[in-house]
């Protein structure tokens, strides 16, 4: 008899410790890669958008790691991970790049902020530009101003819970040269308000269609051209956007 005790005592420990482990497994891990040696307004956004995505993974039940040593961006490294963020940087080596190429091309997630989508005649690297949908710098504004947005799409899954317009606060935004809403495969999410014109003081944007967030749907990737200064994460409205777009490069829902 306490043998049978014993060993349904033995299987009902088993069977909890089996279910705390599945209930403790992360739904997806995402690694956000950044730097220090950059631009202050943009470590700053850095510095937010790490506690923000902290609080969120502890929530929300994934894995958030963080660095910022552009070396862990890796084939092996990489293989732990569904997501790679770019908070404030991008990768300068062939190594670096190439990896990067590889996860992507192997269905990997990628959610990029601000800077880490620029791009100009020195990048050299065609295989980013096209990823980006062609889209090359062209334009910003300056001083950093809040703006009005357009919502495109509001089925998206990372769009599905702002309204058809809000007030983005302060950030410097970024204009294209060409525009990656001309290509085939990009879904522009999100839209620069043209009552915004003339947008600037000292660097003017006066006229244009400027996507703000857009997918190329040929990977599972979102830029947003948000994440300059320690205002991005002062609307709620938009939190809904950066927390909806994780979830969906993690998870596909």
């Amino acid at each position: 008899m306490n043998k049978i005790i014993l060993r349904n005592a033995a299987v009902m420990l088993m069977l909890v410790f089996s279910f705390t482990a599945f209930a403790q497994s992360p739904k997806f891990k995402a690694i956000a890669f950044y730097s220090t040696n950059v631009e202050p307004d943009h470590v700053d956004f850095a510095k937010d958008a790490i506690q923000f995505y902290t609080k969120m993974a502890a929530e929300k039940g994934f894995a958030f790691d963080t660095t910022s040593n552009w070396d862990n961006l890796n084939d092996a490294n990489l293989k732990n991970y569904q997501v790679v963020i770019w908070l404030n940087e991008f990768p300068h080596n062939a190594a670096q790049r190439q990896a990067f190429e590889n996860f992507m091309n192997s269905g990997g997630g990628w959610l990029g902020f601000h800077v880490s989508g620029y791009n100009d005649q020195y990048t050299q690297w065609p295989w980013f530009v096209n990823f980006l949908g062609g889209a090359v710098f062209y334009n910003n504004n300056w001083p950093p101003l809040p703006a009005k947005l357009i919502v495109d799409d509001n089925k998206h899954p990372a769009t599905q819970h702002l309204p058809k317009t809000y007030i983005a606060p302060i950030n410097e935004w970024y204009g294209w040269k060409p525009n990656p809403r001309n290509n085939k495969d990009v879904k522009v999410l999100v839209t620069l308000a043209p009552a915004n014109y003339p947008l600037g003081k000292k660097d003017i944007i006066r006229e244009g269609d400027i996507p703000v967030v857009w997918t190329n749907t040929k990977y599972k990737m979102i830029y947003m051209n948000m994440g300059h200064g320690d205002q991005i994460f002062n609307s709620a409205i938009q939190n809904k956007m950066f927390q909806d777009a994780i979830l969906w490069l993690g998870t596909g829902k």
